[in-house]
């Protein structure tokens, strides 16, 4: 389970956009599911980026931190509803 919190240390809920970005992400990059998978490492397949753009999966923490690294966004940005991606891949 991921717990999420906020800058005062109390635990939030978790992003409601986190799904959508991480599809923002690969689209921006122009690769499939299972070229991403690949960039990401960590033994994914594709099956595992459908699951977590579908929302079906939460991405653990060093699957989040490998998007971010990919697309060169603050891990901030990746998880924060309120934050937009800019993505510079």
């Amino acid at each position: 389970m991921i717990v999420y919190l906020n800058d005062v240390g109390h635990a939030r809920r978790r992003p409601k956009r986190l799904a959508e970005k991480l599809r923002q992400i690969r689209d921006a990059l122009g690769v499939s599911q299972q070229e991403m998978a690949q960039r990401l490492g960590h033994k994914l397949e594709a099956s595992n980026i459908s699951r977590y753009e579908r929302e079906r999966n939460k991405p653990p923490l060093e699957v989040l931190l490998a998007y971010a690294r990919v697309a060169n966004v603050s891990m901030e940005q990746l998880v924060d509803d309120e934050k937009d991606l800019t993505i510079d891949c």
